[in-house]
């Protein structure tokens, strides 16, 4: 399609590499990218059985290897064989509760992973810009409501957070390296909470009640007040994008937050909209009284504002319509009506007629 987006990244003379591809962000980051005409290639774990990228059979739709980020050796050889001009980081291991369980193999991903990414951009002269997501996760959280600027103090209480932590720190580190010896521009994106259509992982709010609805099981939520700045995929995906475009041509830039301009909304909020959308949904919701509840914070809030000074970002749709749009992707998937492909372009293409707008 006709974007000054798409055609400023495929006029880069290599792809853009796509770490993490398999997973659920980047699996709709390659069909975003595919819609703007961008040259792709992927490299990540294989991806795991019901995911987006499994439902959608993606497998073998662009170059890819699945390979693991922390072996350098073939980490190297791939970005050898491609030559990409810029790169997006998004391999990771995501879910807080598993860091729990993980947390050696936690730290050497997100945080090791990302040095050996690094340390190979900065030996090709091919590769410009690296974009790092990290999450909303990474700031010292009071649960005092009040929305994170990019300067605020980080820090990470559970080894998820502390190995973002750590990963942001690897970020300073190599931007200090282009200071002194030169090298791509490096930025890290942080944003958190983000739904859409096909995300089937462990422990998230929306993937629990889509597997009661298809296994006809209740579905038990812990802290239904808790709240969360929901967005639909799409949003940061298109500030990464955007993120990727500004830093091939400006330095002055090393780190945006993506995230709802208005207050958090409430999983209460969420499953209402889910049992109007699936009326046999069985919900119960009850304040955790138990260590769960240390395990996450209450309240997270982001403050978008230098993202939508410096390159122009805004989030398209609000939480209410990404929410009813991720309850409608599913609820098109279990009824049949379109394959998740077809969905995810579906949506891709209602997106950017607002973009356009």
């Amino acid at each position: 399609m006709k974007n000054p987006l798409g055609q400023r990244l495929r006029d880069m003379p290599g792809p853009v590499l796509l770490t993490g591809h398999t997973g659920f962000k980047g699996t709709w980051m390659t069909f975003l990218l595919e819609h703007l005409n961008v040259p792709v290639v992927g490299y990540s774990l294989e991806a795991e059985k019901d995911s987006l990228f499994d439902r959608a059979q993606r497998t073998g739709a662009i170059p890819e290897v699945f390979a693991d980020i922390r072996d350098y050796e073939a980490l190297e050889r791939f970005i050898d064989l491609y030559k990409p001009s810029t790169i997006i980081h998004m391999a990771a291991q995501p879910l807080v509760l598993k860091s729990y369980e993980s947390p050696l193999e936690t730290f050497e991903i997100n945080v090791m992973g990302t040095v050996n990414l690094l340390d190979i951009a900065f030996k090709k002269d091919y590769v410009k810009a690296v974009i790092v997501v990290t999450t909303d996760k990474v700031y010292r959280n009071d649960d005092s409501g009040r929305a994170f600027v990019e300067t605020d103090p980080l820090e990470g209480k559970d080894p998820y957070s502390a190995s973002k932590v750590g990963t942001e720190a690897v970020v300073s580190a190599w931007q200090q390296i282009a200071k002194v010896s030169g090298g791509p521009k490096v930025v890290s994106v942080r944003a958190g909470n983000v739904i859409g259509g096909g995300d089937f992982a462990e422990n998230r709010i929306i993937p629990d009640i889509v597997r009661g609805i298809l296994n006809e099981m209740p579905v038990h939520v812990r802290n239904p007040e808790s709240s969360r700045p929901w967005q639909h995929v799409l949003d940061p995906l298109m500030g990464y994008l955007m993120t990727l475009n500004f830093a091939l041509y400006n330095s002055n830039i090393t780190s945006l937050n993506f995230g709802p301009t208005l207050q958090s909304l409430s999983i209460k909020y969420i499953i209402n909209e889910a049992t109007e959308g699936f009326p046999t949904l069985q919900a119960s919701t009850a304040v955790s009284h138990n260590e769960d509840i240390f395990l996450e914070a209450r309240s997270l809030e982001l403050n978008s504002g230098k993202a939508i000074e410096t390159i122009s970002w805004r989030p398209i749709w609000s939480q209410e319509e990404a929410i009813k749009r991720t309850f409608a992707w599913w609820k098109n998937l279990i009824k049949g009506h379109n394959n998740p492909e077809k969905l995810c372009v579906g949506d891709i293409v209602d997106y950017m007629v607002k973009v356009n707008e």
